[in-house]
């Protein structure tokens, strides 16, 4: 990768759940400033005293600098580089909180679940300030502040919106690889996000629907063949809109799930505590580019729409 001149030194971290947390604790054992952002206090105390606690695949404990339940906050103190890690749902909000944040050399990065999320971002914020990653670990809360890494599967990836900003997104990427969150700067970070949406539009909703873990529903032909027809419908709607999931796509997705980790994916997660879900932003844009392209979606049809029934009202 080549060299950047920009250095980031303040960044925060908006979302406190396990994603979220993950990033602020590598960052912050990195020794940069680190301001975790979230609306439930709950889940920032544990940030600062004793400290992020990562268990699993990576095993170590980092304090932030500082907590705030304000997006606001940010507005009045700006980092360099904003990491947005809540569920896309709150996307709009979000960003619409943001827009007094965008000056020359400030930074936000979608670094979430989902397709078109950092479109969402440029909507308000202009493309030049907007940058997307794809994110390669799974993790799992076990309480406030101490999160369980089930898979860390390095490198994750990182793309800016606007040629503009290319510089900026590879001195970042150097920060993050720096930290242990290993990151390379790529520019196909669109067909990547689709690789990665297709897998976890068989998974994810599949899980929420039956309450099974990811190991459990490989293991049971019926749910496998659910998945199985989730997958090629997902494939389908990518190459008919051009996005290029690779030659080799349908072997390394199966490959890929068949070493799934015995936990419950995000989206179970949100169903057992009664949140909404971020199913509209994986099988609902599938569904969204299969209908602009002409070809069917039964089965992303059928499992978003049992999602939605089990999500509250």
């Amino acid at each position: 990768m080549a060299e950047s001149s920009y250095r980031p030194n303040k960044f925060a971290v908006i979302g406190a759940g396990p994603v979220g947390g993950t990033v602020a604790a590598f960052l912050a054992r990195g020794g940069y400033e680190v301001t975790l952002c979230d609306i439930v206090p709950e889940l920032l105390a544990p940030a600062l005293e004793p400290g992020i606690t990562l268990e699993g695949v990576d095993n170590f404990q980092a304090r932030v600098t500082r907590t705030t339940t304000r997006v606001e906050d940010l507005i009045n103190d700006p980092p360099d580089v904003i990491f947005i890690t809540v569920k896309a749902t709150a996307l709009p909000l979000i960003a619409s909180a943001l827009e007094g944040f965008v000056a020359e050399g400030r930074y936000v990065i979608s670094w979430q679940n989902g397709i078109d999320t950092e479109l969402e971002l440029a909507q308000h914020l202009g493309a030049r300030a907007v940058m997307r990653g794809v994110v390669n670990f799974g993790c799992v809360p076990l309480r406030p502040g101490h999160i369980r890494l089930a898979f860390h599967h390095r490198p994750h990836y990182l793309q800016e919106l606007d040629p503009g900003s290319r510089e900026a997104a590879i001195g970042i990427c150097q920060v993050l690889t720096a930290c242990g969150l290993d990151t390379q700067h790529c520019d196909q970070i669109t067909n990547m996000v689709w690789r990665k949406t297709v897998l976890n539009a068989c998974m994810n909703p599949i899980c929420a629907v039956t309450g099974m873990t990811m190991v459990e529903i490989i293991n049971d032909p019926i749910t496998f063949n659910l998945v199985d027809a989730l997958i090629k419908e997902g494939i389908a709607v990518a190459r008919t809109n051009e996005f290029s999931l690779g030659s080799n796509y349908y072997p390394y997705a199966i490959g890929y799930i068949k070493n799934a980790g015995n936990h419950k994916p995000s989206m179970l997660q949100d169903v057992e505590a009664k949140r909404r879900t971020e199913v509209d932003y994986i099988n609902g844009k599938i569904i969204k580019y299969g209908a602009q392209a002409g070809v069917p979606t039964p089965y992303n049809n059928m499992i978003r729409g049992l999602v939605k029934a089990l999500e509250p009202k």
